[in-house]
């Protein structure tokens, strides 16, 4: 996997977009990244991991977003990186989630994180996806590295492996499974100790179901359970026989006492039944001479009942001739009141209604003759009600044109009005619309005079600004070119001193009887001596150059800071066009207010232009609708005269109809209810005709009746009536009369009745002790069989339940056996594990085996062959008790001196080349193990400025030979050395506005 470019956007401390060229960094195969502590030189790198996998490494990934904090609010967050890996050119462009302002309103709006994959394909990028979830899987599997994997095999941050060297074997283990993705053998050991617990507490339910039946038949057999599980089978089949047998005993005992007691049962039975026998034959003796008293009352009870069914047979007749007697009073009362109601009316005569005759001609004739006249003349006046219609639709039709045609007079004064006020209106809108559009063409020379303002103000502003800030970056630069010169003339000054004092330097090193390392004599008269000032020692030489560089380090920073400064406030100057802050703002006012006002004129153009298309609509129509006025009001009084010539003709016709009454409908109304009157009279004088004539007939029929069931006159018949409820306690009474006569009879004729009256009487009391006695024993026998059967039937039953249980402990015993014995092996405290290693550790033991393997492959070279990792089970440095989980310790082979030392005991530069050699190697065997794409970019990040310029100069050996292949190393430092030793660099400048990157080489 190569990378190509990096553009970083609004993240983390960069501010602006930020361009990393890769294969220029990488032309030479060493690059170094280096600026001062917190420029965002590791931001570079999370850019990088953020691109790929969409989260940064380490405590980093936790923040809530790696917007830039100096970028503006609503600045996109983005990151695009083009890399090349199996042969594929693939391009990712990821933004995080991050707020932005809301476009409206106030407060901040989420945006959610988004991702855009692209894969260059004959000579054009062609999109994979868009979804983070597709582009996580996407990446994964073309690297074939997770995240962490990545920073281990890519990106070597050598602070981690220092703790991994030094380590405890808990903490080596923890970062060797996240490496290596061994957790599953952790798992297993889990496992196999979850299923060895859980096949342990199945013995014990098992033992507890086991012990439960064995409780059950000691309680159901009232004696003690054996305590040793083999002795339960014998104890519960023994105990299951003795009961059985002795329930066999039990029941031919029972059986006879159930016998007697059956005997005695049946004699008592025997007593009651002929007690009961006699009891019913006295019985029916006595109720049979109660009975015979009242057979007088049963015979009259009968006639009764006969002269009641005969008179039902009359009575109807009877009821029909009264209903018609009261018919015919109301009918003479009905035609009483009606003749009384038309006796008055006009054409009537009331000497045809009551004639003197009585059973003459009745008043039918007259009132059917009246009614006729009448409904004659109803006919001819239905005909006029069109007319009449007509004439009140005419009626109303007038009074409407007479209204319609006042509005329509109103309105033409009304349009004529308008036609004469519209016209200067227009004009004077015309002319002020014309200024109006003079002033609003001046918006946009506004708007431009006004951006331009903008501009000087801002460049007046920051340059202001700016020149504050340069004259304090040239009182630092001044500070930090005397603190350089000065520790510059100290390490000059310790240097010369050492030379003039190296002769006395040398003469310190001599001793009596050795020789001399200059001159070889063993003698040594007069030894150079130091001067008052004494003498310099290498390390305080050191020291002094030492500072001296960070002096003028110090110093080159501040001499760049102050050109930077130089360089942007004379750009702002310059945007400034020679303005002051105060005047820049007082001219963008007032450009301000004239671009205002400009636009204000363009408002009021658009008003006043509405206005005027409105007036001129206005009058077009005020002119075209006074023409129309004029033709309505013409056809409307015409049309208004043609209504009154007929509303007058027709009220001259229904006057004539309508005679002495108010109107048509009045007359029509007054007819129409007098023809009814007349009607109903001749009506009721028919029904009270047929009313008389229907009594005459209902009273033969009634006398008729009465002599055919034999009553001499009708008050005999009301005499003999019965209601139902008296007829139904009649008959009901002679009924049970004859029911109890019945049941008398039949119990004096049974022969089993009259046998029993001739035996003695029998002593019941003797008979039902003696059966309580026999019941009693019979019951306590029966008793107790049961209770011994059922004892032996559950003691059978529980025994087969012991048999089964103590059967189903033997699989889960020889299972529990067997997984223990695998718990014990995965978690190396079996005796057969001689090692006593878990199975995890075992299986990262062979990968750590073969990292040290690959690490020493280097660490001898960075070393001179002196240092060499070895692999060992024992504890490492600061572990606490032995565990049996070991297996993972590291010891360092010193061969200058041939002992083993911990890893902690090393310097802090052999620390670093150690654990980069440890980087290393991890690396190699992580990204084989993982099967993932070559790694052709990596970086290594800090622990430089540990190492002396011998041992510097062997690591950057090292490094060099990762080059082969065509690989590309980047170190990741800020000392600097490395800057004279490393021609291609990448610089991350930092300052207040946020960091940027540089491109050195």
């Amino acid at each position: 996997m190569r990378l190509h470019t990096l553009t970083i956007e609004a993240f983390g401390p960069f501010a602006g977009t930020e361009k990393v060229d890769f294969d220029r960094l990488s032309a030479g195969g060493l690059f170094l990244v280096h600026g001062p502590t917190g420029a965002g030189k590791t931001s570079v790198l999370d850019a990088v991991c953020f691109a790929l996998y969409g989260s940064v490494p380490g405590a980093r990934g936790k923040d809530r977003s790696p917007k830039s904090d100096h970028a503006p609010l609503d600045r996109v967050p983005r990151i695009t990186l083009e890399f090349t890996v199996r042969d594929r050119r693939v391009r990712v462009e990821r933004s995080p989630r991050w707020e932005r302002p809301k476009k409206r309103g106030t407060g901040t709006r989420v945006e959610n994180a988004k991702v855009l994959v692209q894969e260059r394909l004959n000579g054009r990028w062609e999109g994979v996806t868009n979804r983070p979830d597709e582009a996580g899987q996407f990446v994964g599997d073309l690297v074939g590295l997770t995240l962490e994997q990545f920073c281990q095999t890519a990106m070597l941050p050598q602070g981690d492996f220092a703790r991994f060297l030094r380590a405890k074997s808990d903490e080596r283990r923890d970062s060797l499974e996240r490496i290596f993705n061994t957790r599953v053998f952790r798992d297993v050991e889990e496992w196999f100790k979850e299923h060895a617990n859980r096949l342990r507490r199945e013995v014990e339910s098992a033992d507890d179901r086991v012990r439960a039946v064995a409780g059950r038949i000691a309680e159901v057999g009232r004696c003690t359970a054996p305590d040793l599980p083999e002795e339960l089978s014998a104890w519960a089949a023994e105990l299951a026989a003795v009961t059985t047998a002795t329930a066999r005993d039990a029941a031919s005992v029972a059986a006879e006492f159930t016998g007697a007691r059956e005997d005695a049962r049946l004699a008592l039975a025997e007593g009651r039944e002929l007690r009961d026998r006699q009891d019913r034959l006295a019985s029916a003796r006595l109720r049979r001479a109660e009975l015979a008293e009242h057979a007088d009352w049963r015979a009259e009870a009968d006639t009764r009942l006969d002269a009641a069914e005969r008179a039902d047979s009359v009575l109807p007749f009877l009821r029909a001739r009264d209903n018609r007697r009261t018919e015919l009073d109301k009918a003479e009362m009905a035609v009483t009141d009606h003749l009384a109601l038309v006796s008055g009316l006009p054409g009537v005569d009331t000497a045809d209604l009551f004639p003197p005759e009585p059973g003459g001609p009745g008043p039918e004739e007259a009132l059917r003759g009246a009614e006729r006249e009448r409904r004659d003349e109803l006919a001819r006046l239905e005909l006029l009600r069109g007319d009449a219609e007509r004439r009140r639709s005419l009626g109303r039709s007038v009074t409407e044109l007479t209204r319609h045609l006042g509005e329509i007079c109103d309105q033409w004064d009304h349009q004529r009005g308008l036609v004469a006020d519209l016209p200067p209106q227009v004009e004077r809108l015309t002319d002020r619309l014309r200024g109006l559009r003079d002033r609003a063409g001046l918006v946009e020379s506004a708007e431009t005079v006004l951006a331009a303002a903008e501009r000087r103000r801002d460049g007046a502003v920051e340059a202001e600004r700016l020149g504050r800030e340069l004259e304090a970056a040239r009182e630092r630069h001044h500070a930090a070119v005397d603190a350089a010169q000065e520790a510059r003339d100290r390490a000059q000054e310790l240097h010369e001193r050492r030379i003039t004092h190296m002769a006395a330097e040398l003469a310190g090193n001599l001793a009596d009887g050795e020789p001399c390392a200059v001159c070889g004599s063993a003698e040594h008269p007069a030894p150079a001596r130091p001067s008052g000032e004494g003498l310099v020692s290498p390390d305080e030489e050191e020291r002094a150059r030492a500072a001296a560089d960070t002096a003028a380090a110090r110093r080159t920073e501040a001499e760049n800071a102050v050109t930077a400064l130089r360089e942007r406030c004379e750009a702002a100057r310059e945007r400034a066009e020679g303005r002051t802050p105060e005047s820049a703002r007082e001219e963008v006012r007032a450009h301000r207010l004239a671009l205002s006002q400009a636009r204000d004129a363009v408002g009021e153009a658009r008003r006043v232009e509405e206005a005027l298309e409105r007036a001129a609509a206005d009058l077009e129509r005020a002119r075209a609708r006074e023409g129309e006025l004029l033709r309505q009001e013409t056809r409307v009084e015409a049309d208004r005269e043609n209504a009154v010539r007929e509303h007058e003709r027709l009220t001259a016709r229904l006057d004539r109809a309508r005679g002495d009454d108010a109107g048509l409908d009045e007359r029509i109304t007054r007819l129409s209810g007098e023809a009814d009157l007349l009607r109903a009279a001749a009506e009721a004088a028919v029904a009270r005709d047929r009313a008389a004539e229907e009594l005459r007939a209902a009273a033969a029929e009634a006398e008729r009746a009465r002599a055919e069931v034999r009553f001499a006159d009708e008050a005999g018949v009301w005499e003999a009536v019965l209601d139902e409820r008296r007829r139904r306690e009649l008959r009901e009474r002679a009924r049970s009369f004859d029911g109890k006569w019945a049941t008398v009879e039949a119990a004096l004729a049974d022969p089993g009745l009259a046998a029993a009256g001739e035996l003695p009487a029998p002593d019941l009391e003797a008979l039902d002790a003696e059966a309580r006695s026999a019941s009693d024993t019979a019951d306590r026998a029966v008793t107790w069989r049961s209770t011994l059967e059922q004892r032996a039937s559950r003691l059978t039953e529980l025994r087969g339940d012991l048999r089964r249980q103590l059967a189903d402990c033997e699989p889960v015993l020889h299972r529990y056996t067997v997984a223990e014995g695998l718990r014990g092996l995965a978690a190396g405290t079996s005796p057969d594990n001689t090692d006593h290693v878990r199975l995890s550790a075992y299986v990262l033991a062979s990968r750590l085996e073969r990292v040290v393997a690959a690490a020493n492959d280097r660490l001898v070279t960075m070393s001179d062959g002196r240092y060499e990792l070895r692999y060992t089970v024992d504890k490492a440095a600061g572990d606490g008790r032995a565990r049996s989980a070991g297996g993972l310790g590291m010891r360092v082979v010193d061969a200058w001196t041939g002992v083993e030392r911990d890893p902690a005991t090393l310097s802090g530069g052999e620390t670093f080349f150690s654990s980069l050699a440890l980087a290393l190697g991890l690396g190699d065997v992580a990204s084989a193990e993982a099967g993932g794409a070559d790694i052709d970019t990596l970086f290594v990040d800090e622990g430089f400025g540990t190492l002396d310029e011998d041992t510097l100069e062997e690591v950057l050996d090292v490094l060099d030979r990762l080059r082969d292949g065509g690989r590309a190393v980047g170190v990741v430092s800020h000392v600097a050395d490395l800057r004279q030793r490393v021609s291609t660099r990448l610089r991350v400048v930092k300052s207040a506005s946020g960091s940027r990157v540089e491109h050195v080489g």
